[in-house]
């Protein structure tokens, strides 16, 4: 046994069993995994959801996930550094080798996933300290607007709060603007930023279009009509040139808005931005996720890999919880526009960022837009800000909100600063 690996099979199925989290993920299974090294294997029985300390062997109900010993060493770490953190992205990469249908593959990944924490050594897990707010009514307030979008009448939900300069926020792929949940309610923020935060169309509390028989269709998030969504929303709330912040699917969307609607917006903020995301949505790992042998719990399993494992678990949890639900079309459907309908590498250079100014963020442990992702798009956009964000994963503002504050309030204060700024006037 190698000498990274401090449980043996019998003490992982006792410690496995006795977690709840793991008997949640793991309802109905029976099969077995197995962890193998290059000097070491690690293999339980499942039987019904239980396990059992029994090497399970090679056959069709078994999960076998093969690497390299430094690999595993690195996953198992207390604290597995950035991408290589998580089981999904090492086994969508093919770094580890996973032989397993896929569709049970997906079915049990938070099993896995679990296991997989189970076994590294304990280390400190960031609390929210819990705090009696009985009675409290938070500061945003929910209306609905009806925005005309591609030819047909849409009933879309924001939240809001704050006065002062108009920022609309744009949630991630699959999600809704709860996300932006903290951000509400910091007043080193809505003293001065009138915060909008919308659900996008087939998401949150935002339904689909009543003209259209969109149940006939595949649902495809694509360019133009992401982008229409913001610039009618801020046209029809008549607010004089907003701020633009949006994450992931958003970040991306930030820079095509400064490109193509730089006298729309004043600013915009792209969080987890690139100028092109890398993932074939085709790839098993991913359309996975639309099998209807599949839960919503693979989706909801795979957003923790995203995120830093120095945040705090139950914003991490939380996040993960808004992934469990929603229209089961909407989280791959959103990818069609993040991984094969945004490009931005041509266009980048084009962006005037004396007409719309651009600020880029990446967190440390994203790995779609990752840092090195996020400088690219910097070097291609003259004028642009860059930051990195430390501890930090895909969900800045959700699973570690006091620290996005850190990053994100010297930004929007450089905002506050060019909105104030004499126009300098040129004699004819």
């Amino acid at each position: 046994m190698s000498q990274f690996v401090v449980i043996d099979a019998e003490m992982l199925a006792a410690v496995a069993a006795a977690d709840g989290e793991f008997r949640l993920a793991s309802k109905s299974w029976t099969g077995g995994v197995r962890f193998i090294g290059e000097t070491f294997e690690l293999g339980l029985t499942i039987a019904n959801g239980v396990p059992l300390a029994a090497n399970p062997g090679d056959g069709p109900e078994v999960i076998s996930i093969t690497g390299t010993d430094k690999l595993w060493s690195t996953l198992l770490a207390p604290i597995a550094p950035r991408l290589e953190n998580d089981l999904w992205p090492l086994i969508a990469r093919e770094q580890l080798a996973l032989k397993a249908d896929f569709v049970m593959y997906g079915q049990y990944f938070a099993a896995l996933a679990r296991l997989v924490e189970l076994i590294r050594p304990e280390s400190p897990k960031p609390q929210v300290p819990e705090v009696s707010r009985h009675g409290q009514i938070d500061t945003p307030i929910g209306r609905y607007i009806h925005l005309d979008l591609n030819g047909h009448d849409h009933r879309v939900y924001f939240e809001e709060a704050g006065s002062g300069i108009p920022l609309i926020v744009q949630h991630t792929a699959g999600c809704h603007g709860s996300q932006w949940r903290h951000l509400f309610e910091s007043k080193a923020v809505t003293d001065h930023f009138r915060v909008i935060a919308y659900d996008l169309p087939f998401h949150g509390k935002s339904l689909p279009p009543e003209g259209a028989r969109w149940w006939t269709d595949q649902y495809k998030l694509q360019g133009g009509f992401f982008q229409s969504v913001p610039v009618s929303l801020a046209r029809a709330l008549g607010l004089e040139r907003p701020v633009f912040m949006g994450v992931s699917v958003g970040g991306s969307l930030a820079l095509e808005l400064a490109r193509y609607y730089p006298e729309e917006f004043r600013a915009v903020i792209s969080v987890e931005g690139s100028l092109k995301t890398y993932m074939p949505i085709d790839h098993p790992t991913v359309s996975t996720m639309w099998d209807p042998r599949v839960s919503s719990d693979y989706k909801a399993r795979m957003m923790d890999g995203l995120m830093s494992p120095t945040s705090p678990e139950a914003y991490r949890k939380e996040v993960s919880y808004m992934y469990s639900g929603g229209y089961p079309q909407t989280f791959i459907g959103d990818l069609n526009y993040y991984c094969e309908d945004y490009d931005m590498r041509e266009e980048a250079r084009n962006i005037d960022t004396s007409k719309c100014a651009v600020h880029i963020m990446n967190g440390e442990y994203d790995y779609f837009g990752t840092l090195e992702a996020g400088q690219q798009a910097h070097a291609e956009i003259a004028g642009s800000t860059w930051v990195g964000m430390d501890g930090i994963g895909h969900f800045p503002m959700s699973e570690n909100p006091e620290k996005f504050l850190k990053y994100v309030l010297p930004i929007l204060q450089s905002v506050r600063d060019a909105s104030v700024a004499p126009r300098v006037m040129v004699a004819a």
